[in-house]
């Protein structure tokens, strides 16, 4: 159950597909080309292998503890994150002037996939916290800036986001937590908060909390939410820290995985209010939240690439050395590791395959994201911008049920021992279910592709990107090789029923919206495969190239095998999506409700 970083990918991705050298050409990242990249990675890897993946286990088996409203962590995770935070890792993407080190996206993104790949329950505290920063250096006033960011940055503190309550899950307009207003300007919490992340904990001094409540008087529905600032210890003027606040964690969940992580239910205002200090105007903490959110939903997504790969590198070592059955070609005399069964194989490579793919679309959006931010010039800013928002919801939604196919493969390499726990493969397969389901469930990541991102530009952002993907079709049907000409064959069947899709979903939204939903999530997911097999195909491109150059012969062997298999057993699914979507809502919507 060991774990180790799959360095030489990431690596190649960073270079190849994300163009880390034209990122360190935008101001401010002219250090973070591909030697800085490669020395934090390495550095990465040494802190997750060695202090955060022997810690995964014990926390499935001992997790998190509530008693009299205090949580005790898994035995370790206190002192790792002690070293998380000293090691300056919180601060990797964060700002030098609140004592980040202002790394690229690009960057941060493969150190992320490797804290969740080494331990998934013990990253969730550090993406909340990423989560909270951004949404502070957005929104916040300069005072709560000067207060709280530098010790979110360094890790002293941590940070959670605070949307869900018992009467409302994803229907944010239904909230009723509320925010009276006094005299010094600050604000009185009140409310349940559920299912909060590190919403309590020993591993720092400080939590952070980012609530979304009613002011007094705001108007019904969405339009009426702020966004406060509700600190569990007060902050004096010397920044020390002073009174305990008026928010107490009343339990913790019991749940199907990431049972380290402490899912807590938070009580505000039992004892007179909790004080709250706003963050931007009020009513508009949806509109801030959503920035928490989207950095929640991108990292949600790299969770299930770091879920995968953990998945897949079990599986792999379970297949070299599981001895049974004989060969079906005859191969062995005898019995012999069950990689050598073609079945087994399949298993493997599709494992591989959707795990490779998904990485290369997310380091490919990071590097649209450092575009999107910091790029001197504005219609660059616009262009990166655009890609990387229509992006978001693919990475978070088809990486996450990705993971779900992947480590249920990663079971059943296993077989029967699969299902005993001690093996291990059985708690990746729990750990991944969650992903599915927070920070958005996957049909809400394919409403915002249909909504937002579709039919709301008539489909010109999709467009644009299908336009892309038919220049790398052209550079790989110049190939002679076969697996370029199987990855064009099948990533233009693929764009082609892409644009089909695209059509009939900015064509019906409006008139026949129940038609379109019906198929929002096989939208989804017919277009997070092609967008990461278009980056599978772009790998296969420069494999090729470097192979030509006898550079590093056999990892470019393996990436272009792994883009084959990729192109004739996952991507060559797309036109049947396409079908289901533009002639099967009928089939969706017809059934009487009380024949269900």
């Amino acid at each position: 159950m060991s774990y180790t970083a799959p360095l030489k990918d990431m690596l190649f991705d960073i270079k190849h597909l994300a163009n880390i050298d034209q990122v360190a050409q935008i101001p401010g990242f002219e250090d973070a080309g591909f030697d800085t990249a490669q020395a934090v990675l390495e550095e990465a890897a040494k802190f997750t292998q060695g202090v955060l993946a022997p810690l995964n286990w014990d926390g499935d088996k001992n997790p998190s503890s509530w008693k009299d409203g205090v949580v005790t962590t898994t035995p370790g995770f206190k002192n790792a994150f002690k070293q998380f935070a000293e090691g300056g890792w919180q601060g990797l993407q964060h700002p030098g002037d609140f004592g980040g080190q202002g790394l690229p996206k690009t960057i941060g993104a493969a150190c992320i996939e490797m804290c969740n790949s080494a331990n998934m329950s013990f990253s969730l505290c550090p993406l909340l916290t990423d989560g909270a920063i951004e949404a502070l250096l957005t929104a916040g006033s300069d005072d709560l800036k000067a207060i709280y960011l530098e010790n979110l940055v360094s890790g002293k503190w941590t940070g959670t986001m605070n949307l869900t309550e018992p009467q409302a899950g994803s229907d944010l307009a239904a909230v009723r937590s509320r925010a009276e207003p006094q005299p010094d300007g600050s604000y009185k919490v009140f409310g349940t908060k559920i299912f909060i992340t590190y919403g309590e904990h020993d591993m720092a001094e400080n939590i952070v909390h980012l609530v979304l409540a009613r002011v007094t008087g705001a108007p019904e529905g969405v339009k009426g939410i702020s966004l406060f600032v509700v600190p569990k210890f007060m902050v004096n003027g010397d920044g020390s820290l002073g009174m305990r606040n008026d928010v107490h964690c009343v339990s913790i969940e019991h749940k199907l995985g990431i049972k380290a992580s402490p899912t807590a239910v938070l009580q505000y205002g039992d004892h007179g209010g909790a004080i709250g200090y706003l963050v931007g105007q009020e009513n508009r903490g949806l509109e801030y939240m959503f920035i928490m959110m989207n950095a929640a939903r991108y990292a949600v997504g790299v969770q299930g690439i770091a879920i995968a790969e953990r998945s897949y590198q079990q599986a792999a070592t379970f297949a070299r050395d599981r001895v049974q059955s004989r060969p079906v070609d005859g191969s062995l005399p005898g019995a012999g590791p069950i990689i050598h069964h073609p079945d087994v194989r399949r298993m493997l490579m599709t494992m591989r395959a959707y795990t490779e793919g998904c990485r290369a679309m997310a380091i490919t959006a990071a590097a649209a994201y450092d575009a999107a931010h910091a790029h001197p010039d504005a219609d660059v800013r616009k262009q990166n911008q655009a890609f990387y928002e229509f992006l978001v919801p693919l990475i978070k939604g088809f990486s996450t049920e990705m993971s779900l196919e992947v480590t249920s493969l990663g079971v059943q390499v296993h077989g029967g021992m699969g299902f005993i726990e001690e093996t291990g493969a059985a708690q990746h397969y729990r750990d991944a279910k969650i992903l599915t389901i927070y920070e958005g469930t996957t049909a809400i990541q394919a409403n915002d592709l249909v909504g937002r991102k579709t039919a709301r530009d008539g489909g010109t952002t999709a467009k644009a990107i299908a336009a892309q993907i038919e220049k790398t079709e052209a550079a790989l049907a110049q190939r002679d090789s076969v697996a370029s000409r199987a990855m064009a064959k099948r990533l233009k069947a693929a764009r082609e029923a892409f644009v089909d899709v695209v059509n009939f979903v900015a064509g019906n939204t409006k008139a026949s919206p129940n038609a379109v939903f019906a198929g929002s999530v096989p939208y989804l997911m017919l277009t997070g495969n092609l967008v990461a097999g278009w980056q599978m195909g772009r790998a296969l491109l420069v494999a090729e190239d470097l192979l030509a150059a006898g550079e590093d012969t056999a990892f470019m062997q393996a990436k272009i095998t792994t883009a084959r298999f990729y192109a004739d057993h996952i991507l060559s699914k797309v036109p049947g999506i396409r079908d289901s979507i533009v002639d099967g809502a009928d089939s969706v919507t017809e059934m009487a409700l009380d024949a269900f």
